[in-house]
């Protein structure tokens, strides 16, 4: 594209985003949509072996080719001497030090597709490792260097029904069926899945033939839950993986063991054996004991993960976590086998702590995180290098993400960069405030929090937006959010809040939704829109509610039982529980966990949860915002939704978004739009002042 011709695109787009836009009051120091394009995150910070530096990733989007990349940069752990050791238009992401410091592997598609590169820091020299027909991913060092473990999928032979006739030369046919006989055939984000299965391999760290060390019909590594990447015990003769080798994994998704694999010939060794997921196993520096993370499942839809150690050969499992009654998560030893630095989110906001072997807990530091969401675990992760030191992604609400430093003798954080302080420094974002409330049904104290306007007027009546989140077993807290920051920009008060079966707050609150989602949070979410309404500063004229995924069930949900909302966004919901169970990608984790069986067995169960129960009583003008390629949330239940409403004569539009799987985020013109055509359904709708 010539420099006129993208010149002129920019200007397009320029008028675009001014004509979808409300007209509000000066904008010039508040974030608008296309800042979709400009904000940058900090992620995955690997800490040198001898804590002096930190690689990370830097993410960031691109206007003119409408994607995502991500490039490498490196700082001092005193924040001195920041600077890209890669860059351009690529994702470059996974950076892992060598075990002496020297050397830097990571995953790149800068010549076309994902492979692995070295690169030695002293000279900043890099030689491409591998040339994989497959992405490969969990890539990792052995103890001495010599070598990179890594996954990657070994293609397997597509079942065939027929042998057809070849075409004639020069005859143009038709492309061939796709050919399904697996139970899960597709996969959110991924699509439709090709045969096979991903296997753990190594490869010389000079270069050379990868070779592959586990076998069978089973996949160790890549998607699903609960697996994990291959770790190397510091011997340098084995690799742990954490994996579901059952015959049956389709149907057992969570039942992951911990298995011991040879280096030197294949050979596997299971070295736990219960119901229930056994993931995340990280050995010792010693090599005496192996951490991991599970529970005893029980098929309930929350279960806090627990953090285990156990001997080397799988003996002596037990809990180091008893004192909390939170999941773990993102479990790393310390470099002197000391004890083990974990994450958790504990009402609302993400924690890294340090546990010793006898099971004292210390907490080092608050407000985990990186991205542009309010999620918990979204983007939270850590790194832990030489004299106790580690690094952490650092997210607050008016902080997208950036690198932190401390230690265990010096907990205290330091935020060692500013990755968005080129856009930020000149924008007036919303300040949060956090709020506890007593829902109406049984008197729980719920926790929320409020978005207020850019230069908010306390004396002014401000429209409110109802924001739920997804999951439904998640959480939101006072982390950077930029959609919820761009409806606040225009002038909206944002509530969101974590009602009953959000996580953090220990297993009986997150059990509250067990088989009875959804249900009564729409007394906790409703009570929380009276408590924000209470401050005074409400136009109760002016009342939206939206939210996706989960979120999108319980928006459906609240307009099903009131009227009080002048229009809803439902963002790719499950409207028919039989239907999404029979058509989305985890259909065996569906029957399992959120509900008591198959949907045929329990159809009263499956209908009374259903959002076409409530539909019949909606008023409220609605829109359904959905990506084509989400398996998550298929397409269908939109469409099922969109037709209920259209039968009973509601005012409903459908949007879908063509190539946007689960979240709709894969483009950042299409985050755009979502974040736009949800603002402007309610601005089509708002009551005007007259």
């Amino acid at each position: 594209m010539n420099k006129r011709s993208g010149k002129l695109r920019s200007i397009l787009c320029l008028i675009l985003v001014a004509w979808l836009i409300p007209a509000t009051a000066d904008q010039s120091d508040r974030l608008t949509a296309l800042d979709v394009f400009n904000i940058e995150f900090a992620t995955d910070p690997q800490i040198s072996p001898d804590g002096q530096r930190i690689v990370y990733v830097r993410q960031f989007s691109d206007i003119m080719s409408d994607k995502r990349y991500s490039n490498l940069w490196i700082v001092n752990f005193d924040g001195t001497d920041h600077r890209p050791l890669t860059t351009g238009h690529y994702t470059d992401r996974s950076p892992r030090w060598s075990p002496d410091g020297t050397r830097l592997i990571y995953i790149s598609d800068r010549d076309g597709s994902p492979q692995i590169y070295l690169r030695w820091m002293d000279t900043g020299q890099t030689a491409k490792l591998t040339n994989l027909a497959y992405p490969p991913s969990g890539i990792g060092w052995s103890p001495d260097g010599r070598f990179i473990s890594f996954t990657t999928l070994v293609p397997g032979k597509a079942r065939t029904i027929a042998t057809l006739p070849k075409p004639p030369e020069g005859a143009h046919w038709a492309e061939p069926p796709r050919i399904i006989d697996r139970l899960i055939y597709r996969f959110n984000g991924i699509g439709y899945l090709k045969p096979g299965y991903t296997h753990i391999f190594i490869i010389p760290a000079e270069g050379g033939t990868p070779r592959q060390i586990s076998s069978g019909d089973f996949h160790h590594g890549g998607f699903g839950f609960r697996t994990s990447p291959p770790v190397w015990t510091p011997d340098g003769k084995y690799i742990l993986v954490s994996a579901n080798r059952r015959p049956d994994f389709e149907y057992e998704p969570l039942d992951t063991e911990i298995y011991e694999f040879s280096v030197e010939d294949g050979r596997v060794r299971a070295l736990t054996d219960r119901r229930g997921p056994d993931s995340a196993p990280v050995v010792s520096p010693d090599g005496k004991y192996i951490a991991y993370l599970g529970f005893d499942d029980r098929y309930q839809g929350y279960q806090v993960t627990k953090l285990y150690v156990m001997n080397r050969d799988g003996s002596g499992s037990h809990v180091l976590s008893a004192d909390l009654d939170r999941s773990i998560y993102h479990p790393r030893w310390a470099p002197d086998g000391s004890g083990l630095y974990v994450l958790y989110d504990d009402r609302g906001n993400t924690k890294l702590a340090f546990y010793s072997l006898d099971g004292q807990r210390k907490l080092l530091a608050n407000n985990v995180g990186s991205g542009g969401s309010a999620y918990g675990g979204f983007g939270a992760s850590f790194t832990v290098g030489g004299h106790g030191r580690f690094a952490y992604t650092y997210t607050r609400p008016h902080v997208p993400g950036d690198i932190a430093v401390g230690s265990l003798t010096d907990p205290h954080p330091r935020v060692i960069t500013a990755v968005n302080d080129d856009l930020l420094s000149h924008k007036t974002l919303g300040d949060v405030e956090e709020i506890w409330y007593t829902s109406s049904i049984d008197q729980r104290k719920i926790q929320g929090w409020i978005i207020k306007p850019p230069h908010f007027d306390p004396s002014k009546k401000y429209p409110l937006i109802l924001e739920i989140h997804g999951g439904p077993f998640a959480n939101y807290g006072d982390r950077f959010d930029l959609e919820k920051q761009i409806w606040a920009a225009h002038d909206y008060v944002v509530f969101y809040a974590n009602p009953r079966g959000s996580t953090s707050y220990g297993e009986e609150f997150g059990n509250l939704i067990h088989h009875a989602y959804p249900g009564d949070d729409f007394y906790d979410l409703n009570s929380g829109v009276d408590a924000v309404i209470a401050k005074g500063y409400i136009d109760t004229e002016n009342l939206f509610v939206t939210g996706g995924s989960g979120g999108g069930v319980l928006t459906c949900w609240m307009i099903g039982h009131t009227d009080r909302f002048r229009a809803a966004a439902a963002a790719y919901p499950v409207i028919n529980w039989y239907s999404w169970v029979l058509t989305a990608d985890i259909p065996s984790f569906g029957i399992k966990y959120w509900f008591p069986g198959f949907p045929w067995d329990h159809v009263e169960h499956y209908e009374k949860r259903s959002l076409l129960s409530v539909v019949k009583n909606v008023k409220t003008p609605t829109m359904v915002i959905t990506g084509e390629e989400d398996y998550r949330t298929p397409m269908s239940e939109s469409e099922q939704y969109y037709e209920a409403l259209k039968l009973l004569k509601v005012d409903a539009v459908l949007v879908r978004v063509p190539g946007e799987p689960h979240g709709i985020r894969r483009r950042p013109s299409h985050h755009l739009t979502k974040i736009l055509y949800i603002l402007n359904w309610f601005e089509q709708h708002r009551k005007k002042v007259s």
